[in-house]
């Protein structure tokens, strides 16, 4: 049953709301995919706290028209087509990864990504699960800030063990 304009309408306004909150919109194609796999699939994503839905290609392109910047992506928008949002741009593609390994099929295929404003194309579903997450970057970041630190405390902890091991030797040789 088709849906009715206003139905349309607050699809759209739906859409343009996850798109304003996503920073990473993955496009795929699940076109063969069995029910199971699909809920399998589904599950993966939703414990990767990626929001993954199947969308009407019509709605999901005026959503990104009106929302803008999705221009290099819309030629995808043709045949079957589920879209994963998040804000974590790595995490759909480590999904879809490992899923593709687990069932050892093509199934989903990626059709492309938008990723912080840059567009990412069909081949480059491997460059996208080889990035790092904030939480990560976070991690690599603070472990490169406390290096310095942790160096100085190193190096001011020796010569201070060392200056103790000088003090107690001279002591020794002054008692005996």
């Amino acid at each position: 049953m088709p849906l009715t304009r206003e139905q349309k309408q607050e699809a759209l306004a739906d859409i343009q709301a996850t798109l304003a909150e996503a920073s990473t919109v993955y496009l795929t194609d699940y076109k063969g995919l069995t029910v199971d796999q699909a809920n399998q699939l589904r599950r993966a994503f939703r414990e990767a706290d990626v929001q993954f839905r199947v969308l009407k290609n019509t709605l999901l392109r005026r959503a990104m028209e009106e929302q803008g910047g999705f221009d290099d992506l819309l030629d995808q928008l043709n045949g079957p087509t589920a879209v994963a949002f998040t804000n974590d741009p790595a995490s759909p593609a480590k999904v879809m990864k490992k899923f593709l390994e687990e069932t050892g099929g093509e199934l989903p295929r990626f059709k492309g990504a938008f990723v912080e404003g840059a567009i990412y194309e069909e081949g480059q579903l491997d460059a996208l699960a080889s990035l790092k997450s904030k939480d990560e970057l976070v991690a690599d970041i603070l472990g490169l800030l406390m290096a310095p630190i942790n160096n100085v405390a190193s190096a001011l902890n020796a010569q201070g063990a060392g200056l103790a091991s000088v003090i107690q030797q001279i002591s020794e040789k002054e008692e005996a």
